[in-house]
Formats: C-alpha cells, structure tokens, sequence
C-alpha cells in the first residue's frame, strides 16, 4: 500500500530528543524533555510535514555503544501513541522498528491500535537492528535476524488483513487468534529500512516503501536500480514509496559552524539539491534541520515549509 500523492516530493522528519545518538542529536537535546518534543511534533503538524519518525532500542550495551549511542531511547508505540493525540494530519513513523524482537502478532496489534487511535496515520518502518547485545539479551540468534524479520513481516501482514490471520513460518504460528481493534487503513504501510542488499532485497519483496539508512546521494541510483529490478522479478506492478535521508540543511545564511556536510543557503538552493533526487523516482525524503535550540528548530521548520517546500513540485 502507497500513501505518497501520486506525483509528489514529501518531507518528513526524525523527532529530536525521542532517541540522543551522538550521531544526530543537536546539543540542545541533553536538556530537553517532553515539553519540546510534544512542541516539535505539533509544528510539525502545523508545517506540512507528511511524517514525523521516532526509534526503536530496547537497550543499549555498556561500553562504546553506550558511550556513542546513548541509553535515551523512548519507547517507539508509546511515544507514537502520545503524539497521536496531539496531532492531526502529519503521519507516524517508526525509522525503524526491530519486529525480530517480539511476536509478530505483538507488532501487529501495537500497530493497528496506533492506527485505529490516529485515525489512520500509521506507517510501519521495519528493519533487521544491528545490536548484536540486543538480540542475545532477548535469546534471538543474531545471525537469523534478516530470515526472522521477513518471516515476521510477513505475520504481520496478514494480522493487518484478516481479523483472524493464517500463517505459519515455522518461527512463528497464528493460534487461531483475532485482532482487534481493526486498523483504519486497509492495510497499515510498511516501509522497509537498510541498505545492504538483504535489505534492500527485503524492500523489493515485502515492502510498500523504502527509508534508506544512510545511502550517499551518489550511490542512491544503484540502489534505487537494484531494487526496482528485484521487485520486477517478485512484484512486477506493484507501486514503491521511494525514501531519501537528505543530509542536514540550513535555511538561509547561519552565523554558526553548522557542519562541512550541511546543506545551507537561500531556498531555491535547498528545494534544488531536494528535487535533485526526485528523478531516480523519490517521493519522500527525510529532511534534519540544524539547530542550536528548540526554538530556532521551530523557525527553520517554518522556513522550510514557507520558502522551500513550495518550490519542491512547482
């Protein structure tokens, strides 16, 4: 199932605070709580953005995963589920969500309560994790995690189909059991995170769309073509939300060091290396505002959505 307007660029973003990452997180983060996060989203909602996505680690090892990583990980459903009610419009994302961690089924009815309370607005981003302290703490092999997450996938596929949902995987079985409550959408998206070629092959074969996780704009093609080739051979017709994870951006000129990899200038320059994308067949692309507070991630919002956003399907 697409969710994407036929023959439009969408933007969303990942919330700030929910996960703290040395990788991403802005300064400001350290000090922020639910109050900030609760604004983010509401502007969000307010400025155009078609999802907004949240994490998913249970726990984080000590040592330099910890160190690097962090151990601030809001629960993803629950987090989800709270901005559900305070939101209207903007979709709700997991990027990404590890299903090989529990009972598909377990997945499933998070899910489709999430989407039965948001009034239709969930999309479910799957992928395979990659902490391997993680898997072994849940007694999950870590080498099976790809063959898992499919086997998963497609469980919870089907729960979202079928109140009373038939398979069997041999890791996991149905129990003759019903879901409820049904989902609004008729079947929840699920977009499919990675970029090694299992993944991607995961994409092909299961997905309704992609969120690429840290592809280089200039390897975005092959990957793209490598996709579209399997999905050829498997779902011949089936149509893809394609994903871009844009690198960070600035709207206009900043007084402060913002970083060599960051994108900054007028709009016309933004909503030119944003389209830039477009022709490979991207119709969302995840976008990181720089910031230095909470506030100014508040403004650079409003002058994406004011001065940039119009000129991304002019």
């Amino acid at each position: 199932m697409t969710v994407v307007p036929e023959g439009r660029l969408v933007y969303g973003m990942q919330l700030p605070i929910q996960s703290q990452s040395n990788t991403f997180v802005e300064p400001w983060e350290k000090n922020a709580g639910v109050d900030e996060l609760l604004s983010v989203a509401r502007h969000a909602d307010r400025t155009g953005f078609f999802y907004v996505a949240v994490c998913d680690h249970v726990g984080v090892p000590a040592g330099p995963h910890a160190d690097h990583m962090g151990t601030t990980w809001y629960d993803t459903v629950a987090t989800l589920s709270m901005l559900a009610g305070i939101t209207e419009n903007v979709r709700l994302m997991s990027s990404v969500y590890v299903v090989a961690y529990r009972h598909p089924l377990q997945t499933a009815k998070a899910w489709m309560t999430l989407d039965r309370l948001s009034g239709g607005r969930a999309i479910l981003g799957v992928g395979a994790g990659h902490l391997q302290a993680e898997f072994e703490t849940f007694g999950i092999p870590y080498e099976d995690r790809g063959a898992i997450t499919n086997d998963a996938i497609d469980a919870i596929r089907a729960a979202f189909h079928d109140e009373f949902p038939s398979f069997s995987s041999g890791r996991f079985t149905d129990g003759t059991l019903g879901l409820g409550p049904r989902p609004v959408q008729p079947n929840i998206p699920i977009w499919i995170g990675g970029r090694g070629k299992p993944a991607l092959r995961r994409v092909a074969e299961r997905g309704d769309g992609w969120i690429p996780q840290g592809t280089p704009r200039n390897e975005m093609a092959a990957e793209i073509d490598y996709i579209l080739e399997h999905r050829k051979r498997v779902r011949e017709g089936e149509p893809l939300d394609l994903g871009f994870l844009a690198e960070p951006m600035y709207v206009g000129s900043p007084t402060w060091e913002v970083g060599p990899r960051t994108i900054a200038g007028s709009p016309a320059l933004l909503a030119e290396r944003t389209r830039d994308i477009r022709g490979l067949g991207v119709n969302h692309v995840q976008i990181r505002l720089r910031s230095r507070s909470v506030e100014e991630l508040r403004d650079q919002m409003t002058a994406w959505h004011e001065e940039v956003a119009p000129l991304l399907n002019g």
